[in-house]
């Protein structure tokens, strides 16, 4: 009878030992391998809907043109965004707001995902050369997104980007990879 008592009380140590180090494996993963955003706002509509959950890649990530990106609240504008990556450090972007066109280094963007074209000046100055280690972002919902064409918010800094969106885990009717676009 004893036995069996320290055999059972044994079996129940192991398992709280594995469900808490199970725990601790996920909080790591999910503190600095990857992380989950929410979308607030229009701006990435058709892409994105507002309360979509997103997994950011955060370790080892650096931004390429055309990725989903999520920015930290440490912006000048004050709150995380959830924008499209079209130009980095260097990069010259025009936008002729007559026509929706956006160049980035003189060619213009075929841009699939927009929900409409380029057509609200935010009032920041056009053509624009993205300061190195910047990145120039705007939203899918060009007519309602407030994204780098704002001396609001301009070009972000790098170092303030949480990671690339690479899933969208919420809602589960809609779970898929998140896509991105290559551009020239």
């Amino acid at each position: 009878m004893e036995n069996s008592k320290n055999s059972r009380s044994r079996d129940q140590i192991e398992w709280f030992e594995s469900i808490v180090f199970a725990l601790t494996v996920l909080v790591l993963v999910f503190t600095f391998v990857v992380r989950v955003a929410a979308v607030n706002g229009i701006s990435m509509e058709n892409t994105l809907q507002p309360g979509d959950r997103l997994l950011l890649q955060s370790v080892g990530y650096t931004p390429q043109r055309g990725d989903v990106v999520v920015t930290d609240d440490l912006i000048d504008y004050g709150k995380p965004l959830v924008k499209r990556v079209i130009a980095l450090g260097g990069d010259v972007v025009d936008i002729d707001f007559q026509t929706g066109a956006v160049t980035v280094n003189g060619v213009t963007l075929e841009e699939p995902y927009i929900r409409e074209l380029t057509l609200l000046d935010e009032g920041q100055t056009f053509p624009l050369t993205v300061p190195q280690g910047k990145l120039f972002l705007m939203g899918d919902n060009r007519c309602q997104s407030k994204d780098s064409r704002s001396p609001e918010i301009g070009c972000i800094d790098e170092r303030d980007i949480l990671g690339k969106a690479i899933l969208r885990i919420f809602p589960l009717q809609k779970i898929g990879v998140i896509q991105s676009w290559k551009m020239n």
